[in-house]
């Protein structure tokens, strides 16, 4: 499989969000039920932290885990929330868990993770970009979330999931800032939508 070349996004730097693509250690004490895909359609789904981390665990499989994490880094510079100001970014994500975009327009989080469906499948894999919350102010810390403001059952130690191909559908392309809390906001209401709903959020 030949090296995926991407589109540079005009707003967002990808060479500094690789830098800061990595977890951090977090304490974790939540007990609640978050939504996560269910259904006849459901196919397995792996969360990797790193380009390294997703060959250790798919020997031969190299060009396809930089294929997926370059999709995903792209796919986060089209869609991952835009806050206004670094403080309302890190109200949701935690501190230095936010950076500016090159035009200086917006605040937005790192991706955290990227998950990947049918990695070394002989048809095409399906990949999306993942972000957790640092921040003690947000009830979803600690779990991981897409960028529409869909979260994952379990925490972020979980890594293996069930997913319906729905959650790897395009999702709008980010236009507008939201403001401190919109984030969490998202998230419940995306929690009483159903995992069939997959509109809403602060795309468009």
């Amino acid at each position: 499989m030949d090296t995926l070349s991407t589109k540079r996004s005009s707003t967002i730097n990808r060479k500094k969000m690789r830098k800061h693509f990595a977890l951090k250690p977090l304490i974790i004490g939540m007990s609640a039920t978050f939504l996560t895909a269910c259904g006849d359609n459901d196919t397995p789904a792996e969360i990797y932290t790193s380009i390294e981390e997703c060959t250790l665990e798919n020997p031969g499989g190299e060009s396809q885990c930089k294929a997926a994490y370059e999709d995903a880094l792209e796919e986060a510079a089209r869609t991952a929330p835009r806050f206004g100001s670094e403080y309302d970014c890190e109200y949701d994500f935690g501190p230095n868990q936010c950076r500016q975009s090159s035009s200086g327009g917006f605040f937005f989080p790192f991706m955290a993770g990227y998950m990947v469906s049918n990695l070394l499948s002989p048809s095409r894999y399906y990949t999306q970009p993942m972000y957790t919350s640092y921040s003690r102010y947000s009830p979803y810390r600690s779990r991981w979330m897409m960028a529409d403001g869909y979260v994952f059952d379990g925490d972020i130690r979980k890594r293996s999931h069930r997913v319906n191909k729905e959650v790897y559908k395009p999702k709008p392309t980010v236009s507008r800032t939201i403001k401190r809390g919109g984030f969490g906001s998202s998230v419940r209401a995306k929690s009483s939508w159903g995992s069939s709903s997959r509109s809403g959020g602060w795309g468009g």
